[in-house]
């Protein structure tokens, strides 16, 4: 039996971020072999893992990453708000940046890439273990242009591309590329503050359409006014849908008597070009996850009573 020392218990916990006494029960099962015992925590951290995976992990990062007329976001989630805070947690969101560029926003894909030796699926897995907390690769998107450039913005940043929201704007122009900027960076912040749903009209789910036409036929029937009349009441709404939920139908945050396209338009007369909007994405921490209610008393009662 091997002699286990203080500074293999230290070398191991520090190798793989372990607690002291698992490390010295890993060294023990391994008979002081270090590499044996890593893998070994890593069994044990596999475990962990799988058994964290049914906590509700709605906390976490958005993370953006832009290379040229191509940009990423992504978002990680974890347990609590913390963990976010973890210089290794922001590490791995903003990598799964850069790796999402590569594989085209594939989260599949993104998890079997390789990374030192690993992939970035078992790099979350290893991450999990370590920090105790379930975590997940929940979502990424790729957009670009040919022509012209992406931009981003990041809301509630924790660290530069890392945030609460996270917004990229594809802008398809031979034009200016500071002025484009300065226009994708105001119009991804627009993005932010109002959360559309499509691009343009055209991009509008169907199905959305019809659910609110629906509701507002309900609504205009109830008034007791004329077949007639109620289809053009029908018609009015769902402007005004359109005008709260399409970018480009948008009135523009910065200057309400305009709309987004219009906006746009503006600058390409400026530059004597066309710019056209290409595409976009909004990624806001959390949307569609249901986030877990903490009771601590009931969770101090039940410790009491074991």
């Amino acid at each position: 039996m091997a002699e286990i020392t203080a500074a293999m218990v230290k070398e191991l916990r520090e190798t793989t971020g372990a607690g002291m006494l698992d490390c010295k029960k890993a060294l023990v099962e391994a008979n002081g072999n270090m590499d044996e015992a890593v893998d070994w925590l890593r069994k044990k951290g596999l475990a962990s893992a799988a058994k964290k995976s049914s906590r509700i992990a709605a906390e976490g990062l958005v993370g953006v990453k832009v290379e040229g007329n191509k940009g990423a976001v992504v978002e990680v989630n974890s347990e609590t708000d913390f963990v976010a805070k973890n210089d290794i947690f922001q590490a791995y969101v903003e990598d799964a940046a850069k790796v999402a560029l590569a594989c085209n926003g594939d989260v599949e894909a993104m998890k079997n890439a390789a990374d030192n030796g690993k992939t970035f699926g078992e790099r979350l897995t290893d991450m999990i273990a370590r920090i105790g907390e379930n975590m997940n690769l929940r979502r990424a998107k790729v957009i670009s242009v040919n022509n012209g450039l992406v931009c981003s913005y990041v809301h509630n940043a924790a660290r530069d591309g890392l945030g609460k929201i996270g917004v990229l704007v594809a802008l398809e122009s031979t034009g200016d590329k500071a002025k484009l900027a300065d226009l994708g960076k105001h119009i991804a912040m627009h993005i932010a503050a109002t959360a559309p749903i499509a691009l343009d009209i055209a991009h509008v789910d169907p199905a959305a359409v019809e659910h609110e036409k629906s509701i507002f036929a309900e609504q205009a029937l109830a008034s007791g006014k004329p077949a007639n009349i109620v289809e053009k009441m029908i018609e009015g709404r769902i402007r005004k849908f359109y005008e709260e939920v399409v970018l480009e139908e948008q009135a523009y945050i910065m200057d309400p008597d305009k709309k987004v396209k219009a906006v746009v338009a503006d600058v390409a007369k400026e530059l004597g070009t066309d710019v056209k909007l290409a595409d976009y994405a909004f990624f806001k921490l959390g949307d569609g996850l249901q986030k877990k209610e903490e009771d601590f008393a009931a969770e101090v009662n039940a410790q009491l009573k074991k």
